[in-house]
């Protein structure tokens, strides 16, 4: 009978580690291990993800009418009814259909950038990222919204909240920019 070693038929696949490192096998006491899920599944940092994911359908446009005249974000200004022309928000915010997709904010990490729980961005994946540029990054396999950073050759994933540290990409990370935000739909 075989004692010890690895037994065959049991070895993990290449590829299987968790978040991209590189697993051993341990000998613990049955009490420890309901928690190790738990501990599996727990984040070293709170993150804002994306916690749906919607591609645009185009076809039906819903064009609505576009003032000629700004609103004033300052003191008020007399009204006029002249309408410029109408304005289709998804020939306005969707400049690639075939690359876009849309996506609704789990958490507040960009909040300083404008974008809250439960807002839907618009990400075209044809863009090149760029630094300073709000991604959709995939980060040790999940979906994260921070913002692009390039820090004397080191490159971050740098939240728009204090409370939240800068993300260092180094190169154990699993890292991989997903597409870039063009838009944020806000709700007020």
């Amino acid at each position: 009978m075989m004692q010890g070693g690895v037994k065959p038929g049991t070895e993990q696949s290449r590829g299987t580690e968790i978040d991209a490192e590189p697993t051993t096998a341990a000998r613990l006491p049955l009490r420890f291990m309901e928690p190790i899920p738990l501990c599996l599944h727990q984040q070293p940092f709170p993150r804002t993800i994306l916690s749906e994911l919607y591609r645009p359908q185009r076809g039906d446009s819903l064009a609505l009418p576009l003032y000629l005249m700004p609103v004033s974000a300052g003191f008020p200004s007399p009204a006029d009814d002249f309408i410029e022309q109408r304005l289709d928000l998804n020939h306005y915010l969707i400049h690639n259909p075939a690359a876009t997709f849309m996506a609704r904010v789990a958490g507040d990490s960009m909040i300083g950038g404008g974008i809250h729980d439960g807002d839907l961005i618009i990400v075209d994946r044809s863009l090149v990222p760029k630094d300073g540029q709000v991604v959709v990054a995939v980060l040790n396999g999940e979906l994260t919204i921070k913002r692009l950073k390039y820090v004397q050759g080191r490159l971050f994933l740098q939240a728009e909240n204090p409370v939240y540290p800068d993300i260092e990409i180094t190169d154990a990370s699993a890292f991989l920019v997903w597409g870039v935000v063009t838009s944020v739909i806000h709700a007020l």
